[in-house]
């Protein structure tokens, strides 16, 4: 048959992991449990007459915690769960912080990539405006390698202009005899070696006397005909003049006939040289 002490300390043992397990809701029931076992524990001690004991009560008051002690140890049971649960509010915290963070960085990341795309839409609008150039600009160094005479591009503006002055109802072989003539008179010794020179030399070109040189529209036929004419195109047999006998003054027509050689017509106008 076990002892006493036997007795009391599993007893001990059992009232410990038991209320080792409580929660704290459970503390104050766990309090009186634990006096009332102590109160078993001293009617057993005195209830058993056997020698030595009050040494064996003595032993179990000083080996086994009394109710203090339990309420520290429940306290401190307490305080773990506390940090625990601090703990677990501090990480769900940081969680809570840490997909905040990561929204913020995606949300940063995505306006970054927008404004990349966006630079990125603007350089490549510039690089086509810039190759569209750079391909007018080649189109016209080749054009100009293929004219028949050398041309500013303030030469260029006052042929297509004169051209839309005096040919401007006329077909595309009309506007492109008349720049054949100012091409003729470039080449020609006899005339000044520009396009702008000839065209504004005195008393020679009459939308220049009456300024209509100047408000004239150039349309993009009369653009393609100085083209077609710079680039070799020439059905002028060599004329240096032209005229239109029916609005020109009767001195012009004289001289015309009188001076000069007779060439072709086409549409309204006469060509000599």
């Amino acid at each position: 048959m076990p002892s006493i002490d036997t007795f009391l300390q599993t007893a001990y043992q059992f009232i410990k992991a038991l209320f080792v397990r409580v929660t704290k809701r459970m503390y104050r029931t766990a309090a009186v449990l634990m006096t009332g076992a102590a109160v078993v524990t001293v009617i057993a001690f005195n209830s058993v007459s056997f020698g030595g004991v009050g040494k064996n009560a003595a032993s179990a008051h000083r080996e086994y915690p009394d109710d203090v002690e339990l309420t520290e140890m429940l306290q401190s049971e307490e305080t773990t769960e506390t940090e625990s649960l601090s703990e677990f509010t501090i990480l769900a915290s940081n969680e809570e912080s840490q997909h905040l963070l990561g929204q913020r960085l995606e949300q940063g990341i995505q306006d970054e990539l927008a404004k990349e795309a966006l630079e990125v839409e603007v350089i490549e609008r510039e690089v086509r405006m810039q190759t569209q150039q750079a391909a007018q600009e080649a189109e016209e160094r080749e054009r100009r390698e293929r004219a028949v005479i050398s041309y500013s591009d303030e030469d260029y503006s006052v042929l297509q202009k004169i051209v839309q002055a005096e040919a401007g109802v006329c077909d595309d072989r009309g506007k492109i005899l008349v720049a054949n003539v100012i091409i003729n008179r470039v080449k020609n010794k006899k005339f000044p070696n520009s396009v702008k020179a000839v065209v504004y030399e005195p008393s020679q070109f009459s939308p220049v006397l009456d300024g209509t040189i100047n408000s004239c529209k150039v349309t993009q036929q009369t653009i393609d005909c100085v083209n077609r004419a710079l680039e070799g195109e020439d059905y002028s047999g060599g004329a240096l003049y032209f005229m239109n006998r029916g609005i020109s003054a009767s001195s012009n027509v004289r001289w015309f006939d009188g001076k000069l050689t007779y060439v072709m017509q086409h549409g309204g106008h006469e060509f000599y040289k």
